[in-house]
């Protein structure tokens, strides 16, 4: 007897406004009915088609046959002592990737930190995900399955006043740029009205610079960018962020040009800066920046490096923070210092960790290397 093979269900939950409407004729309905999805979707956060009534019966039971709305498992929820919020999220394979929501003082905005890959495809040295390794690009589902968590933990937000995230950054785990085809997507339905409704100036991708895909990007999508720069010159910045060996600085600078010279409104790069005792917060380092970043419409955020063991880097003092944040004001920019947030549930910048089948082998040669030099 030939066994049956068993077609998988499409999960929707992933699915761009266009995907969606392609999915609705291609099991025979009328397009309109992916705005009505959508909004059950990511709106009300709803995951059973049986109670999405605004849907015939018959074709919530051709859903219920076909698709399904599927979001990465909670393993771990937890909320820091400044009320940051981190969600330890378990994916297809048993990966787990790692989400954090960041409120702001007042708390009028809510900053929700999103990851892109499983571990991270760069080692940069200064970044804690980096050791992890590399195991696999998150889907477009995947990714926006964080968003969907984090607004599902506050209830439906028909009240669109009263959002759980006003904003979103790909900074979490993983370099944006090298998950292009299911970062944009993700991104497009963080903008859609029917998906989060957010402006495309309170969605920011953060790239440490893969130069070819930052004019694919400005081709197809306007979101914020952000450059994890961290370095002034070439030299120092090839052994903080080993991509700038392919793609030096210029290069990278070139590419910011172009791309905000495609935004369809006035818009400035953020510049991303993490400061490492002795290593990049000196003044001549302040200096090198402020001349390098003359020409390119830019603000500059300031990181304090958070520390992790066998790093080999130390977080600069305070005083030393605010004598790079003057030196820069010297200089004529406006440089405000990052405050860390979440380090009590290691959910700060460059702390988020997850569970990574490392098919890259480079966390099992980063722990070889501590070991021998404890020997």
């Amino acid at each position: 007897m030939t066994a049956t093979a068993i077609t998988p269900r499409t999960n929707l939950l992933g699915l761009s406004r266009e995907q969606m409407e392609a999915f609705f004729l291609s099991i025979g309905e009328k397009k309109f009915r992916a705005n009505q999805l959508m909004k059950w979707i990511h709106i009300d956060g709803c995951d059973d088609f049986e109670a999405m009534t605004n849907l015939s019966k018959p074709l919530r039971a051709k859903l219920a046959e076909v698709a399904e709305v599927r979001g990465p498992g909670v393993v771990y929820e937890g909320t820091s002592n400044d009320g940051t919020r981190k969600w330890v999220l378990e994916v297809e394979d048993g990966s787990y990737v790692e989400t954090v929501l960041i409120p702001s003082d007042n708390g009028a905005r809510r900053t929700l930190c999103v990851s892109s890959q499983v571990g991270c495809s760069l080692d940069c040295s200064f970044c804690s995900t980096g050791k992890q390794g590399f195991q696999r690009n998150l889907t477009a589902a995947e990714i926006i399955g964080q968003v969907w968590v984090a607004q599902r933990s506050s209830g439906p937000r028909r009240d669109t006043a009263n959002r759980p995230v006003t904003n979103v950054v790909m900074m979490g785990m993983g370099e944006p740029l090298l998950n292009y085809d299911n970062v944009v997507p993700a991104m497009k339905l963080m903008l859609d009205d029917n998906g989060y409704g957010l402006s495309k100036r309170r969605v920011t991708l953060s790239t440490s610079g893969v130069v070819p895909m930052i004019d694919k990007l400005g081709d197809e999508i306007d979101v914020s960018l952000a450059i994890s720069l961290h370095a002034a010159n070439d030299e120092l910045r090839n052994e903080l962020v080993p991509l700038n060996r392919k793609y030096n600085i210029r290069k990278l600078l070139d590419a910011c040009q172009r791309y905000l010279a495609k935004c369809h409104d006035t818009r400035l790069v953020t510049i991303e800066y993490t400061l490492i005792k002795d290593v990049n917060d000196q003044r001549e380092h302040a200096e090198q920046l402020a001349a390098l970043l003359e020409e390119l419409p830019c603000k500059i955020n300031l990181i304090p490096f958070n520390p992790f063991p066998h790093s080999g880097y130390e977080k600069p003092s305070r005083n030393q923070t605010m004598r790079f944040q003057q030196w820069l004001f010297d200089l004529g920019y406006t440089a405000p210092i990052r405050a860390t947030r979440g380090d009590d549930i290691d959910a700060a910048c460059g702390q988020l960790v997850g569970r990574v089948k490392d098919r890259t082998r480079r966390h099992a040669r980063y722990i070889q290397s501590i070991q021998l030099d404890a020997d």
